[in-house]
């Protein structure tokens, strides 16, 4: 994956956005990222709790991908990811179960409970199923009770009840890996009946959703539903979409409702949007509406979800869909700063160039307006010709040296050295200097000897 994917898709996650000071050196914490990448398929699911360290992406590496850099120090740096109890852990046991490694994955489960967080309910079922197929039946049966007992208005109770049957029906031996494949082996069966004959296959698959199969294995069998035409495969995905499942079915079926990108489906998202109370599911749905390049419905959550964290994601979101219009509206309407710098930092990840140097020169606020000038000095799309002129052309010490902070984001030690050859204030030039001595670039060092001499 490229550098630059990595920073948008980094962006569309509402990863938060700091000062590019003090921050470690950017090439680390991008191979982090790129590791982390490689290990799921998309950055998507990497940085999503699944780093247990922060990561943090700014400066250096002058040899090139300037606007790569650019972008990842703006949108990766000090990603503080969720505690062990949280998201990442519930999502790492999940894939634990995947790869039959129960007891690791039961470590995982254990730390959410204790968190007690928001999936804690899901993790005492998936405890319960690793710990039938450790063949640890009386273990599973109480973490089964709990689950009733701590939440008795859980999604999970229905799942929960079938594998209790499974449970009690099991001998209390660990389950054989012939019985793990038979499961997979029946997908692919369902996969090539669903080419021949979708009308039998559709029955088949519901049956696995609805029973006590690994996640992958629901997941796949949910894929599987989205390939179909057929209208009963349609209700199926909807019906799951709206919460007919677990939340874990629930979050899969927005997600590949939002892959198919139609008109349809867009409609859709919109639908379980409104009849859900649920923020994580709301959150998802915004996310989805992004991958299917729903403009329309993404501005209209912008400019009326009451939600202050909601709004903020759809604004994020459009950034990711590079639509600099509806950003530029929902600044002209804005009156929180704390929104409106969310607002230009979408603009940044969208490229509104333009837009960003319209606020730089007319904005009024100290805090929003360093934003814009940071966002705009970062940019690849701003000309250097552009930066130098708001240079010369600004008095504010501060506003200047936000310029010099973008520049040297960006990587670029020319403009930085033009810059101090012809400024005249001794502290604004030694401001440069020091910029310029933490570059790791042939430029900046052949300025750092001529000022030595």
């Amino acid at each position: 994956m490229n550098y630059w994917k990595i920073a948008l898709l980094a962006g569309a996650l509402a990863l938060p956005l700091h000062s590019q000071e003090n921050l470690p050196d950017a090439r680390e914490a991008v191979a982090k990222a790129k590791s982390a990448a490689a290990m799921t398929g998309e950055i998507r699911e990497a940085i999503k709790g699944r780093i247990e360290t922060e990561i943090a992406v700014s400066l250096a590496n002058a040899e090139g991908k300037a606007m790569a850099r650019a972008m990842a120090g703006s949108l990766l740096p000090q990603v503080k990811v969720r505690s062990f109890g949280g998201d990442g852990a519930y999502e790492s046991g999940t894939r634990l179960l995947d790869e039959r490694k129960y007891d690791e994955a039961l470590l995982r489960f254990n730390a959410v409970i204790d968190s007690k967080g928001a999936r804690a309910d899901g993790a005492l079922y998936w405890k319960a199923y690793a710990l039938n197929r450790l063949g640890r039946r009386d273990e599973s049966l109480a973490s089964i009770a709990a689950l009733r007992r701590d939440f008795p208005q859980s999604h999970w109770l229905n799942d929960a009840q079938a594998l209790e049957v499974e449970v009690k029906q099991g001998s209390g031996q660990a389950v054989a890996p012939a019985d793990e494949t038979n499961e997979e082996l029946k997908l692919m069966a369902i996969n090539g009946l669903m080419n021949a004959d979708p009308e039998r296959a559709i029955p088949l698959l519901e049956n696995l959703l609805k029973g006590n199969s690994a996640p992958r294995v629901k997941d796949r069998a949910m894929f599987v539903l989205t390939q179909s035409r057929t209208p009963r495969a349609h209700q199926v995905l909807t019906d799951y979409a709206k919460g007919a499942g677990n939340p874990d079915l629930q979050i899969r079926a927005i997600r590949y409702i939002g892959m198919s990108g139609t008109t349809e489906a867009q409609q859709q998202l919109v639908t379980v949007y409104g009849a859900s109370s649920d923020t994580a599911v709301k959150r998802e749905v915004i996310r989805s509406l992004m991958v299917s390049r729903a403009r329309d419905p993404l501005f209209n959550l912008a400019k009326t979800e009451k939600d202050a964290e909601l709004r903020l994601e759809a604004i994020r979101q459009l950034g990711a869909m590079r639509a600099g219009d509806q950003l530029t509206q929902l600044y002209a309407s804005e009156a929180s700063p704390e929104n409106r710098i969310q607002i230009l930092r979408s603009m940044f990840v969208a490229g509104a160039a333009d837009k960003m140097l319209e606020i730089a020169k007319t904005e009024k606020d100290p805090k929003v307006r360093s934003e814009a000038i940071r966002s705009l000095a970062m940019s690849r799309s701003t000309s250097l010709d552009t930066l130098a002129q708001l240079y010369t052309s600004d008095t504010d010490p501060k506003a200047k040296r936000e310029l010099i902070n973008g520049l040297h984001s960006r990587g670029d030690a020319k403009p930085l050295i033009d810059l101090a050859k012809k400024e005249s204030d001794p502290a604004m030039k030694k401001y440069i200097v020091e910029r310029l001595s933490n570059m790791r670039s042939k430029e900046a060092t052949d300025y750092m000897m001529e000022l030595l001499k």
